[in-house]
């Protein structure tokens, strides 16, 4: 019986590439960011000459929100940066917007727990605790995560409890009456 070498090695290497994109499917684990709560400002309406708004809002004044980010950064995220850390990005966009409106945010709280076999770990939220202004146009930097430790198998950081202050700025009777809204977007990557 012959047997066609061809035929073998494009089963091997098919099985091996099955292999390796497995492999490599399990470092790509999503990291993630929840996001409770949504604030809506009530400005109020201008009812004599010589009153102006107040200028600036955020959610802990004016209708008190709380907003909490949450989620998970998976060991094979966490492998991949080295003891690099990551950080947490964020961006708005605008809904309808006007740009005289500016949009900041800052952080109250946060903890982060390590899940798994881990030698000598350690992990922390730093930054974001004061008024960081959030950019339409490219991403910025709101804070970072910190660990260091061995990484064992099955491995990931949660954090909690981060309290989200979002800051309305740039109120004004120029600005023309409306209703204007945006979307916070926070993204994780490595610092």
């Amino acid at each position: 019986m012959k047997i066609n070498n061809h035929y073998i090695r494009n089963i091997f290497l098919q099985r091996n590439l099955y292999i390796i994109f497995l492999i490599m499917g399990s470092f790509f684990d999503a990291q993630t960011v929840n996001v409770s709560g949504n604030w809506s400002p009530v400005i109020p309406a201008i009812t004599e000459a010589g009153n102006n708004y107040a200028g600036t809002y955020d959610n802990t004044t004016t209708t008190p929100t709380t907003i909490t980010l949450s989620g998970t950064l998976p060991g094979s995220f966490l492998n991949l940066l080295s003891s690099s850390g990551a950080k947490m990005t964020m961006r708005y966009t605008p809904n309808p917007w006007n740009n005289s409106l500016t949009l900041s945010a800052r952080r109250t709280g946060g903890s982060t727990t390590i899940h798994g076999v881990c030698v000598l770990c350690t992990s922390a939220i730093n930054g974001g605790t004061t008024y960081i202004p959030i950019s339409q146009t490219a991403d910025v930097t709101f804070l970072t995560f910190t660990f260091s430790g061995l990484l064992g198998l099955g491995n990931s950081v949660s954090f909690a409890d981060v309290n989200l202050i979002l800051q309305l700025a740039g109120v004004s009777v120029t600005v023309p009456a409306s209703t204007y809204s945006a979307r916070v977007v926070f993204t994780i990557v490595a610092n």
